[in-house]
């Protein structure tokens, strides 16, 4: 069986290659994701106190340590049984919100960018960051900018930007004085305006120039997990999680009776896991009929 090899694959975080197997008659027998690199923060935090967990598990990603550090400290609220007040519960989610526009700036632009913002038939070797300053250097140099403001309000607000401490049990261990307060709008109100942007750039541009591609990929039928509030609508930072079929029928879950739904599926040619629902059935990729899979939107 002959093999295709693509390493490394690039516009990622992290470090993967794909594997392609091809038959006698050289059609596709099988494709991998294979993801190298063995983390292993399961293991090496069992047997340390709980309040460590928040500022250990911000360690597993330099792009979206936010999304660890507060589930962390929203466990040991839980461990605790504490409820964090009104100005930590919004200092939580405003950190949340600042590094969830950072991360997916780096997405759009300069991971996914290549492929969004340069078409899809531009040429292979300018579909990167440098060749959407080329093609849009006014743009380019505003998404620097703006994620760079980013990073500063979270520094403002919590200390550091990367790997932070600043969420603990109970709350948030540094107050926002007004003057920071003040520091923050006008950064707030440029990124305010890059979103603007960049969603009506994608209606324009990357839209129309996809849904042909889009098209030939097929349909994958999978379930959807997110976290909603009460009255359904998303929540980025807490919530009830719902669970969705591929015919739209869903089921809402507290974090608590995590396991009673997911569990974890492992394969010996990658390090990372496959979460699936285990009430749908055992876990299948097959792509005729696919169990347990279900996509998050992150």
């Amino acid at each position: 069986m002959k093999e295709i090899v693509i390493q490394p694959v690039s516009r990622i975080e992290g470090g993967a290659k794909i594997t392609i197997k091809l038959d006698d008659d050289g059609n596709v027998a099988d494709a991998q994701v294979n993801v190298l690199e063995l983390r292993g923060f399961e293991r090496f935090c069992i047997g340390r106190p709980v309040e460590e967990m928040p500022r250990i598990t911000t360690r597993i990603c330099g792009v979206c340590p936010w999304s660890h550090h507060l589930a962390s400290a929203k466990a040991c609220d839980a461990v605790f049984g504490v409820t964090p007040p009104p100005a930590g519960r919004k200092l939580r989610e405003l950190c949340n919100s600042i590094a969830f526009m950072e991360e997916h700036i780096l997405h759009f632009y300069f991971l996914g960018g290549g492929d969004f913002v340069m078409g899809p038939d531009a040429d292979y070797t300018v579909r990167n960051v440098f060749g959407i300053a080329q093609k849009l250097p006014d743009v380019a140099r505003n998404v620097v900018k703006v994620r760079h403001m980013c990073a500063k309000m979270l520094e403002i607000i919590a200390g550091k930007s990367i790997h932070p401490t600043a969420a603990v049990p109970g709350g948030f261990s540094k107050p926002m004085t007004e003057d920071e307060r003040k520091q923050l709008i006008p950064m707030a109100e440029q990124a305010f305006e890059l979103a603007k942007f960049s969603i009506d750039y994608a209606k324009k541009n990357i839209f129309p120039a996809y849904i042909d591609a889009v098209k030939t990929v097929g349909v994958i039928k999978t379930g959807f997990l997110g976290t909603v509030k009460d009255d359904g609508t998303m929540d980025l930072y807490d919530g009830k999680l719902r669970m969705m079929d591929a015919e739209g029928k869903y089921e809402d879950f507290e974090a608590k009776d995590y396991l009673d739904y997911i569990s974890e599926h492992i394969e010996p040619w990658t390090y990372v896991k496959f979460p699936y629902n285990k009430k749908w059935g055992e876990f299948s990729m097959d792509p005729e009929n696919p169990t347990g899979i279900y996509r998050v939107n992150t």
